[in-house]
């Protein structure tokens, strides 16, 4: 059964998608989409990179590979599986394992030592699969995390035995490639070149894992079928993805360009994914449509008309306090789309309604949803401070603008001078804070970019923050830990509408170790990445504040909260 969907917009809004649906019909734009027409946006490149749209024909194809995979690794024995990767390598697995409750698949995206600590504090290497997942194979997190559990496997099993606990998913040719058939990895899957990593769920990237979890990638690949049939509908109104998709387009151009995501328990994770694939695919060239998960649902008056609101339940699955204040949101008048899911496995369905609905509202934006040109800038910053770390043995130094009871402050001149206009000569960390936060205006967006261990406790408190700041300014808020977020987010906050307030909260790590096979250790490369990404939201004029906390973070991030 297809996973149904229900609308409930103002006059204005379904008056604009109407008239939407009847243009798109007479120039058959779905028509062209599945026909690779790259001037259904702006006639770039954008027809090389619409593989996602046969993936699924193309993967229920190939599945008797996947299932003779799950085979080997069920017989194998392997009690523990993690899976290597970032951004669209890492999070469709992510939700699979969140949903389906797989408590011994592990996700490594974070470069922070003291998460890959914890994972390794959970497996036993010699009884563990790794899954190393990147599309380009370049990718520096995943090679450094292959480098360094490569190295620990080979000490517990053997050189000539650790290359049969790991598999490769990677696009042919690639550097991982090589170094997979180099070190005897058990199997490498291919990725297809001409689908991009945030449209890759349904691809080589999401099914391997999937596999490997043990479910049935028949089921999940035949049900996502059924979407992908219904998504070649020419009838806009009768086609999911395209119905989705110009609402949110339509909602964008009218200013509503807070995508702000409800679901249900056993699917909370969807989210996640979501984030990632409507940031990197609208924020750019100036606008963009910033995705809000697990943001508490408020009361209805307390929403700004920014917003447009989507619920995901799965069927006879629900939070009754959230449901409750969702329907409200509907009686309100404020735009909101509702879909249901009729199993877990229609996880599918959805992974493809929101690839194609993602891409019909890039065309209505006027931009290509395929690329991702501000992802690379971050990398580039993080790259010379590496470089200069391995030629000298140090990073380079910069200088706090103020510090108190060791946290420091960090930002450009220009966000120095407003802060000390409204600070004034009463300088202290609460003024600073005070007066950063002063500057959110009304339609804007908080951000909170963290840059710390990963784990319930830190992200228990970094909700409190946010939804401080939710409460008291009534705008859309964010959370995202790095460098995992540079990989989802990161793209729609350099590149997207400058109408982001951002506090990036950095930390010393109480445990660091080197890289096998670099001069550098996990703490630098984590220290890198932040400093880049805190340097080109700098360089792109954003309001930014960088706290660095001591090693104690948990208590500072709860003196923070406290302050604010």
């Amino acid at each position: 059964m297809l996973n149904q969907s229900t609308y409930s917009l103002p006059e204005k809004i379904e008056n604009a998608v109407r008239l939407k649906f009847d243009k798109w019909k007479k120039q058959d734009k779905i028509g062209r989409i599945w026909n690779k027409d790259a001037s259904v946006w702006t006639d770039d490149d954008e027809n090389k990179w619409l593989g996602w749209l046969d993936i699924v024909e193309d993967e229920i194809k190939n599945i008797e590979a996947y299932q003779a995979f799950a085979e080997d690794i069920k017989n194998t024995g392997f009690s523990d599986i993690v899976l290597c990767g970032m951004g669209g390598s890492s999070l469709c697995p992510e939700v699979l394992a969140e949903t389906f409750g797989i408590g011994n698949f592990h996700v490594l995206d974070s470069t922070v030592p003291a998460y890959i600590k914890s994972i390794e504090n959970k497996i036993d290497v010699a009884k563990t699969l790794f899954i190393v997942s990147s599309k380009s194979g370049s990718t520096l997190e995943t090679n450094i995390f292959k480098q360094y559990f490569y190295k620990l496997t080979c000490n517990a099993v053997g050189e000539d035995k650790a290359g049969e606990n790991f598999v490769a998913v990677t696009d042919p040719d690639s550097k991982l490639e090589k170094i997979a058939k180099r070190d005897g990895f058990r199997k490498v899957f291919y990725g297809e070149p001409t689908v991009g990593g945030r449209f890759s769920a349904l691809s080589a990237f999401g099914i391997t894992p999937a596999a490997a979890m043990q479910l049935d990638v028949k089921e999940y690949l035949d049900n996502a079928m059924e979407m992908v049939h219904a998504c070649k509908s020419h009838v806009p109104s009768e086609n999911p993805g395209v119905f989705l998709g110009t609402i949110l387009g339509v909602c964008h151009n009218l200013g509503r360009d807070k995508l702000t995501i409800f679901t249900s328990p056993e699917i909370y994770d969807l989210g996640a994914w979501l984030e990632q694939l409507v940031a990197e695919s609208t924020g750019k060239e100036g606008v963009s449509i910033i995705p809000v998960d697990r943001e508490k649902v408020q009361d209805a008056e307390n929403y700004g008309n920014d917003r447009v609101f989507v619920y995901l339940k799965l069927k006879d699955n629900f939070d009754e306090e959230q449901a409750n204040k969702i329907i409200e949101i509907e009686k309100s008048g404020l735009p909101l789309i509702k879909i249901e899911l009729n199993e877990k496995s229609d996880l599918g369905q959805e992974f493809f309604r929101w690839e194609f609905a993602t891409a019909v509202a890039g065309s209505i934006m006027n931009i290509n949803p395929f690329n991702q040109p501000d992802v690379e800038s971050a990398k580039v910053e993080a790259r010379k401070i590496t470089e200069k770390y391995e030629e000298t043995g140090e990073l380079p130094r910069e200088d706090a603008f103020y510090e108190e009871n060791g946290i420091k402050l960090f930002t450009n001149q220009g966000n120095l001078n407003e802060l000390n206009e409204i600070v004034g000569e009463d300088k202290s960390l609460a003024n600073y804070l005070k007066a950063h936060l002063s500057r959110i205006k009304e339609n804007d967006y908080f951000a909170l970019l963290a840059y710390i261990e990963m784990n319930a406790s830190n992200e228990e408190d970094l909700q409190d923050i946010r939804h401080k700041i939710l409460s008291k300014y009534n705008v859309a808020t964010c959370l995202g830990f790095g460098p995992r977020f540079l990989h989802s987010t990161g793209q729609a906050y350099k590149g997207g509408a400058n109408n982001g307030v951002f506090l990036q909260i950095t930390s010393d790590d109480s445990v660091d170790f080197d890289v096998p096979e670099q001069k550098y250790t996990f703490g630098v490369v984590k220290t890198a990445q932040a400093r880049g990404d805190f340097q080109v939201l700098l360089e792109r004029q954003r309001r930014a504040l960088r706290l660095h906390l001591g090693e104690s973070s948990s208590e500072s991030i709860q003196k923070i909260s406290e302050l604010i």
